[in-house]
């Protein structure tokens, strides 16, 4: 899932700026779930900017509306009906991907993203996520009892543990579990630890967003 925040108010108010009337857009997907742009974060947000509207004397129309998905084209062009109203600006309230396509779509509307990606993540608790993938094209979880060094280790290291954990933690800080003692403990517990003594190759980052903007086709539904 991908986990996003709000950008701060006055950089959002510094997008909309002398925009008079504007649509914020949410998204049904990973940014409800994580409570950053679902229907609800759209109305505290269009409350947000026509309560300081007022305070400064402004006018501003903030209307709202929630797409099921941003990142797909048929619920996307959908939305064009409702664009045909008349905008400033438009807020999408969906990951970075979100803004990109209803820019795509609709040239000639002013779209500016609301939300910051952080991280692609799973939850620990109600409110709390924690980063465990870095998307880099070729998962080796299964050669480490199911966890990502490449995502959980401060290095990406393949090969370790390094010289800077210590009882359990990295030394990039005192609260992040060292990945490879977590996954020494589960192959000790497993019986695989042998699996370890085999180094492993250097990692083939061709794979991994540094080769340049990626594309997955799936040949099979492509047909």
């Amino acid at each position: 899932m991908i986990i996003a925040s709000r950008k701060p108010i006055d950089e959002i108010k510094g997008f909309i700026a002398g925009s008079g009337r504007i649509l914020i857009v949410g998204c049904r997907g990973c940014v409800t779930v994580c409570n950053s742009g679902g229907a609800k974060e759209v109305e505290i947000l269009a409350s947000l900017l026509r309560l300081d509207a007022m305070k400064g004397g402004a006018k501003l129309t903030a209307d709202e509306c929630t797409l099921e998905r941003q990142c797909d084209p048929e619920y996307v062009d959908g939305f064009a009906p409702r664009l045909a109203e008349g905008y400033g600006a438009v807020l999408s309230m969906a990951c970075p991907i979100g803004p990109q396509y209803l820019a795509e779509r609709f040239p000639s509307e002013k779209v500016y993203p609301a939300l910051n990606a952080c991280f692609m993540g799973g939850a620990l608790a109600h409110g709390v996520w924690a980063e465990r993938c870095q998307a880099c094209g070729d998962c080796v979880v299964h050669l480490f009892a199911g966890l990502c060094p490449v995502s959980r280790c401060a290095k990406s290291l393949l090969n370790g543990p390094c010289g800077g954990s210590a009882e359990g933690k990295c030394e990039v800080s005192g609260e992040t579990d060292c990945v490879w003692h977590l996954i020494v403990e589960r192959m000790e517990a497993a019986g695989t630890i042998g699996e370890l003594a085999t180094p492993r190759p250097l990692k083939d980052w061709r794979t991994s967003r540094d080769g340049g903007p990626r594309k997955i086709v799936r040949e099979e539904l492509v047909r």
